[in-house]
């Protein structure tokens, strides 16, 4: 019965008229531009884009309710200070991302990224400020001058509230609580997308442009910070369309997630506790930082303190519960309570006070850097196609500098908003085949046998073995193996509900096997990426290599030309 309905409403779609405007009960609906992904980028993308033209904007979650930027604790990059400068912070993005940046990505975010700053001030965002009433900034590692600018450590919540009040009243229509399940094409342009809501319901979205903004997908690993959203939807969908994605093996581990109790393993806990003078210890009371970076110590580069903090483990001098020690507790109270008012919440929940006691912490899988490639005005390889936010590749190379992500949303946001608000205006144009196709696939889900969630929990387990911090040939390859024979094809919807969980669980399998396939296609360690198994002479500054890419046409990896 359900699935009887399910083909009512896409046959509705396919020979019902549209209207330009959606109604909130409708089948189906005409934009000129969609956005798929509701956290900051794809906010602010919106925003940009409405001045162009009537926009959808789809949610999986709820605005501003899901997503990594309202969990984004740290903080925003920008250049505010005369003693720094636009050419430092581009050295230090660089630098920090082992040389895998594409640097006109990164001029680009360092340039503008005060000037989106100043955007969410003149929107009404509360930043920390100093005495003298200027943006407040704190030192993040990698970085050599303070320039991460912060709303305690809530600051991604603050920029979420700003951007969502700012998106009020515009003339977007918002979908929540409705996955895209796949892009639609004209020939090789996409023209939209094929939707499910909340009852597992079929829309059809057919745009002049469509932007990708759907975050990141470490919830392929058993232990990561993303929410329950992060499932690499965009990186699935993107490539199944036809779009090229570079660096996908680059997942960033953050040093320090929670490590207990259970259920709450991987949660994360901020670089601003490192900022305002955390220090990492084993259980010897060694202060180990001293003996993998002893000029930056704890505010060395994620992909650096991650490895650290794993070997301490590895060798034994890790905790009971699998991790090392952050200590603030030589920090006055005030400070704490001022600056990490979060973190002092969440451990006095775990059971732990952070201004008496230290904290357990471990790596935890957090970002990636890899994702689509983008030109400087978001376009993908896929005419009609932008993105923007952490499913594009190319700004943060092999490693991202923390407090950087929160300013790419804005920049690229804003740019990718921007062109595809600007596109042509066109006849939407959807082939029958394509609707038929999705039809088919919902039809298996609810005649299949295999449960989502076995699938997905068997999958993160391999993952985080075989594709973790440290990696290797043989382990990459029997990952990949065992997540392309997972049952993703044969998994069971007990109801029309069901139909977008197996969907999600699809779209995590393909995100898996990008990654480990493009780790075999890379043969060095580089940022977030080691290999075990390979030894080479060069550093990241001179290896011959560049991006992997990875696509239906083709994949390989890029040979660099040092000049």
């Amino acid at each position: 019965m359900a699935f009887s309905l399910v083909l009512c409403h896409l046959f509705m779609i396919v020979y019902t008229p549209q209207s330009n405007k959606m109604r909130a009960d409708s089948d189906g609906m005409e934009c000129h531009v969609l956005v798929i992904g509701s956290g900051g980028a794809g906010v602010r993308a919106a925003i940009e884009a409405s001045a162009y033209g009537d926009v959808v904007l789809v949610s999986k979650t709820i605005v501003s309710k899901g997503g990594c930027t309202p969990m984004a604790e740290g903080g925003y990059n920008a250049v505010l200070r005369e003693e720094d400068s636009c050419e430092i912070h581009f050295e230090d993005t660089m630098k920090g991302g082992a040389f895998l940046n594409d640097p006109e990505l990164v001029k680009i975010l360092v340039s503008e990224s005060p000037q989106r700053m100043d955007d969410l001030i003149l929107w009404g965002a509360v930043f920390d400020v100093t005495d003298d009433n200027k943006v407040a900034q704190r030192p993040f590692g990698g970085q050599r001058f303070p320039r991460t600018c912060y709303a305690g450590d809530r600051t991604g919540h603050e920029m979420m509230t700003t951007l969502v009040e700012r998106l009020d009243g515009l003339p977007v229509d918002i979908l929540t609580e409705t996955t895209v399940i796949d892009l639609l094409k004209e020939g090789d342009r996409v023209v939209g997308a094929f939707a499910l809501d909340d009852k597992g319901d079929s829309i059809v979205i057919k745009a002049d442009s469509t932007i990708l903004a759907t975050g990141g997908g470490t919830r392929v690993f058993d232990i990561s910070t993303n929410s329950a959203s992060g499932t690499g939807d965009g990186y699935a969908i993107g490539y199944r369309a036809g779009a090229e994605l570079i660096d996908m093996e680059m997942v960033q581990f953050h040093p320090t997630g929670a490590v207990f109790p259970y259920d709450a393993r991987g949660r994360l806990v901020t670089e601003a506790v490192r900022s305002e003078g955390g220090i990492l210890k084993n259980t010897l009371g060694e202060r180990f930082m001293k003996q993998y970076d002893p000029e930056r110590m704890e505010l060395s580069t994620r992909d650096v303190v991650a490895r650290a903090i794993a070997t301490e483990i590895n060798k034994g001098r890790g905790t009971k519960n699998g991790g090392v020690f952050l200590d603030v507790t030589h920090l006055p109270r005030e400070q704490i309570e001022a600056k990490l008012p979060v973190m002092l919440e969440q451990f006095l929940k775990f059971g732990v006070d952070i201004r008496t006691e230290p904290m357990e912490v471990a790596p935890t899988a957090h970002h990636i850097m890899g994702g689509l490639r983008i030109t400087p005005r978001g376009e993908t390889t896929l005419p009609g196609l932008f993105a923007c936010g952490e499913v594009a590749g190319g700004v943060h190379g092999a490693n991202r500098l923390g407090g950087n992500a929160l300013a790419e949303t804005q920049v690229f946001g804003k740019r990718a908003g921007e062109s595809a608000g600007r596109s042509e205006k066109r006849v939407r144009n959807v082939d029958l085949r394509q609707i038929e196709g999705q039809q088919e696939r919902l039809s298996r889900f609810l005649n299949g046998s295999v449960n989502p969630a076995t699938v997905a929990r068997e999958l993160q387990l391999a993952m985080w073995e075989g594709a973790g911090i440290f990696r290797n040939a043989n382990d990459l390859r029997s990952t990949l193996a065992m997540v392309m024979h997972l049952p993703a094809s044969d998994l069971k919807a007990v109801s029309a509900r069901n139909l977008s969980e197996c969907c999600t669980i699809q779209n995590m399998c393909l995100t898996a096997s990008l990654i480990c396939k493009s780790a075999l296609l890379r043969p060095e360690s580089r940022g977030a990426h080691v290999r075990t198994d390979i030894c080479h002479a060069w550093d990241a500054q001179t290896s011959p290599f560049a991006h992997t890419y990875i696509s239906h046409a083709r994949q390989g990896i890029e040979r660099r030309s040092h000049t």
